[in-house]
């Protein structure tokens, strides 16, 4: 029997936020961040006539889901790659495009890649690799043993947002002469001799801005929302993101309060001159949900996971 060793964060959330008649009546619904499959699961076993297609770039993830979810037979499958390219194609496949009912995304590192110190994502590990899809060639020991003092404090204030970046950066590179950085471990010991934070890891927000770097993380969601946004065929469907810090959670705010705009003109203009109606669909929630006390007990990464879910306009053009 397998071991399941992941708890999907905002699962009660997630379901309530796709639990609607149209789910409920089945379709396709797309899993983005398949992972170890745990919302894919859930969502199978709450909607019997849903079928997913799982995504993700982590073939150790797929492996490991795949045998997850065998159970469900044809009603889940899967596709290998970064999910705003796979969804991409699966949203040109027209009869996908008939059924699309919703679309999850739990942006970030995964436990599974965070638990396996071969990935050197976590502090006390022997690698510095922080790679999503391990085929890539760039990884983190390469950015902070060859990028330039200006390349690292970009990084570490744009996805850190760390005040002393220049510090840092300048710190790495002086450390680097002497003898290169090879280990998440040597880099997060650095760190903590020379920073200090009164109640996180003194490492957490560079090696958060390194995973993003590594895996243009950022980069990758924009496209994603991108994506889902100019295909006209995905009306009607939820599209749920759950984020885990403030640059991710901005990203999904700021578009969804653009979809959500019925007036589309430049705010200096006095009157409006693009005659309205360009509203896409609706948030569900004016904050975004969050772990209750119990999750956050059961388990404690949930504490900074965030969902924010937008309905698009049904095919009728009804919100």
């Amino acid at each position: 029997m397998m071991e399941i060793p992941h708890i999907p964060v905002l699962l009660k959330q997630v379901l309530e936020s796709f639990e609607t008649p149209l789910v409920q009546k089945g379709g396709v619904f797309l899993d983005c961040t398949l992972g170890f499959g745990g919302h894919s699961e859930a969502l199978l076993k709450a909607y019997p006539k849903l079928q997913i297609i799982g995504i993700d770039q982590d073939k150790n993830a797929i492996a490991f889901a795949s045998e997850r979810l065998r159970g469900f037979g044809k009603r889940f499958s899967y596709q290998f790659g970064r999910y705003s390219e796979v969804l991409k194609q699966l949203l040109e496949n027209v009869e996908l495009h008939q059924n699309i009912v919703g679309i999850l995304a739990d942006i970030g590192v995964s436990s599974l890649q965070f638990d396996d110190k071969k990935r050197g994502f976590c502090f006390d590990s022997e690698q510095l690799d922080m790679r999503m899809n391990q085929k890539q060639i760039l990884n983190a020991k390469e950015i902070v043993n060859h990028y330039t003092p200006n390349q690292l404090e970009q990084i570490f204030r744009d996805f850190g947002e760390i005040r002393e970046y220049k510090k840092l950066a300048r710190l790495i590179v002086e450390s680097r002469k002497i003898e290169k950085i090879t280990s998440s471990k040597a880099l997060s010991s650095l760190i903590a001799k020379h920073f200090k934070h009164p109640k996180i890891h003194p490492a957490t927000q560079a090696f958060q801005a390194l995973r993003i770097a590594v895996n243009d993380e950022l980069g990758e969601l924009e496209r994603l929302l991108k994506v889902i946004e100019e295909n006209p065929l995905c009306k009607g469907a939820r599209v749920c993101i759950i984020t885990f810090h403030s640059l991710e959670d901005r990203i999904v705010k700021m578009t969804f309060r653009e979809w959500e705009k019925d007036c589309i003109c430049d705010s200096n203009v006095m009157r409006c001159a693009c005659g309205g109606g360009h509203q896409k669909g609706r948030n569900l929630y004016k904050k975004p949900l969050s772990a209750n006390a119990d999750e956050l007990q059961n388990n404690p990464r949930s504490r900074s996971a965030k969902l924010r879910s937008f309905e698009f306009r049904g095919r009728n053009g009804i919100l």
